[in-house]
């Protein structure tokens, strides 16, 4: 993609910097509705379709703006304490990505590069009532506004553990 033009305004030039490049750190498919978590190294994600591998895809019942869900590291010991436990396994949470430092939330309505595939975040990822299992009594409260993003692929590539995630222009 070719570079946007230089900010106008001094708030454009700030939703415009990040520090540095965030980095998947885990990736996790949902082979059917009830099935484990499939954890994997690497996954395509194709442009229409998400994951493949993953159910939750338009030709499979899925929103095309949830094709991939993603979820920020940092929130995992938030989302640990709010449930009074020790850690949260990503598996648990059912999301595809965990990516670490780089705000997910300023990258909402953006392409961000992840590896070889280009994603849009198109709003948040709500939590289930299988949080209630997952988490324990309350794990549904304990993931609210902690539940990462649903995105879709604006770019066929390849994304795998290790990838930089950037905002894409």
């Amino acid at each position: 993609m070719p570079p946007p033009p230089p900010p106008d305004s001094l708030i454009e030039r700030l939703r415009s910097t990040f520090p540095r490049p965030g980095r998947v750190t885990w990736i996790g498919l949902r082979p059917d509705r009830d099935a484990p978590v499939a954890v994997v190294d690497a996954v395509g994600a194709e442009v229409g379709a998400g994951l493949v591998g993953d159910r939750w895809t338009p030709s499979r019942g899925g929103q095309g703006t949830r094709q991939v869900t993603i979820l920020q590291a940092e929130h995992l010991p938030v989302i640990a304490a709010l449930s009074g436990l020790d850690t949260v396994d990503p598996a648990a949470l059912r999301r595809n990505l965990v990516v670490e430092g780089i705000n997910l939330t300023a990258l909402q309505g953006r392409p961000i590069e992840v590896g070889g595939a280009v994603l849009e975040i198109t709003g948040p990822c709500s939590p289930c009532s299988k949080m209630e299992v997952a988490l324990g009594p309350g794990g549904y409260n304990a993931l609210r506004g902690h539940g990462g993003w649903n995105a879709r692929v604006l770019r066929t590539g390849t994304l795998a553990v290790g990838d930089e995630v950037r905002p894409g222009w």
